[in-house]
């Protein structure tokens, strides 16, 4: 069975990463049902087909445990400050369990319970517990209130997970979470990043020029020039301590030679989202990132597909855009060079380019059935998907690394 392995990321109030989960299933395995030889083989394929420090991008990683597991000292594996090893019921409720858990505590390992609840079971437990996690998939429920009142008075961090709409996420605010996760919590963002000037800038007919097949680097450089932000921004990247050059680059064409057009495409969008006070919606510009790199992966696996590589960049990395210009999808994608067959992908699924983003978009909320319906009808194998997962998240992370440190320092 294909083994399918998706991080999704917990995010405090400010929007800023504190950890990610590692959700995992096998094919036509119910993803609620956790067994030994699932999550045995997630962290298998997760220590041996990447870096886990890399994959989590130095944050701390929240893993699902079965009892087995433990006593075979896989958290082992893991540093203590690099790893919280969730519990669920069956694990609570296993008379076994209690030795272990004490001993990895005793080890300095931090323990999440998942749907906590306060009955006689869990409360030998809650010495040894730093976060308790609550479904908020029925974000109607009125028990949600008590549980995260009762969870806060014990000093416990408490995160709202299955958070996937406004709605869901207005009520963990209310209850008082701590921490948020979920497909709405990804994509949301503080009221001051609009920027809904930049449509009328240069920033996103360069970033069409510079993912094109065959980029035009006169087009580019002329894009370039005529934007004193972009010309300035670009040559003082290019001359920082980062590139190290012996000589200084002189002109737009100069320092677009050195920093090359893969680095450039990255730069331009990051850059287009910084506010005036330094900062950037880091989650969801990495979420860009990632759907874009994995998208154009993806592509060159699929049949039939009406659009090219660059394109398919394009159709992860505008995915996004409404939400970071806070504005309608629509609005946004009507005044970009863009082909049809993307903007009618990211606005109505359509066609084979809609079965591709949508794939993405089942990827990542870790909807196995969706995926792999979607994969079938893209002919794309199942077994490649997953470690083309695994190298994107690697390699957007070090772009964003990088970048990020320079933007900071412009």
């Amino acid at each position: 069975m294909e083994s399918y392995i998706v991080r999704q990321a917990i995010l405090d109030k400010k929007q800023q990463s504190v950890g990610y989960e590692v959700l995992y299933t096998e094919a036509l395995v119910n993803s609620n049902d956790i067994s030994d030889m699932s999550a045995a083989n997630t962290i298998e394929a997760f220590l041996s087909g990447s870096s886990a420090d890399s994959f989590f991008d130095g944050k701390t990683a929240f893993l699902t445990f079965t009892i087995n597991l433990l006593d075979k000292n896989i958290p082992r594996m893991f540093a203590t400050n690099k790893l919280i090893i969730q519990i669920d019921d069956s694990l609570i409720t296993n008379p076994n369990s209690h030795k272990l858990i004490n001993k990895y505590f005793q080890q300095g390992y931090k323990f999440a319970v998942v749907d906590f609840e306060f009955a006689p079971r869990f409360f030998s437990l809650l010495d040894f517990v730093d976060y308790i996690k609550v479904n908020f998939k029925e974000y109607q429920s009125m028990s949600l209130n008590n549980i995260i009142s009762i969870g806060n008075s014990f000093g416990k961090k408490v995160i709202g997970y299955n958070i996937d709409c406004k709605e869901a996420y207005d009520k963990a605010v209310e209850c008082g979470c701590t921490y948020f996760q979920g497909s709405y919590v990804s994509e949301r963002l503080p009221a001051t990043i609009a920027k809904t000037n930049y449509l009328q800038s240069n920033f996103f007919l360069l970033m069409c020029a510079v993912t094109k097949d065959e980029p035009d680097i006169d087009e580019i450089e002329s894009i370039v020039s005529r934007d004193v932000t972009l010309t300035f921004s670009l040559l003082r990247l290019v001359n920082s301590a980062y590139f190290a050059l012996r000589n200084r680059a002189r002109s737009v064409k100069q320092a677009l030679v050195i920093l090359g057009l893969g680095q450039l495409k990255q730069w331009i969008y990051l850059l287009s989202f910084k506010q005036e006070d330094g900062s950037m919606p880091d989650e969801l510009l990495k979420v860009s990132f990632l759907r874009a790199t994995f998208s154009s992966e993806l592509l060159g696996y699929a049949s039939n597909m009406p659009i090219s590589k660059s394109e398919a960049y394009l159709l992860g990395m505008f995915s996004t855009l409404g939400k970071l210009m806070q504005c309608e999808l629509a609005d946004a994608l009507a005044q970009l060079p863009i082909a049809d067959e993307i903007k009618l992908a990211l606005l109505n699924g359509e066609g084979r380019t809609g079965l591709l983003y949508n794939l993405v978009i089942a990827y990542e909320k870790a909807d196995w059935k969706t995926m792999q319906e979607c994969a079938d009808e893209l002919s794309i194998p199942q077994n490649i998907i997953s470690t083309k997962y695994f190298e994107c998240v690697e390699n957007v992370n070090s772009i964003w690394n990088g970048l990020t440190h320079q933007a900071n320092n412009e």
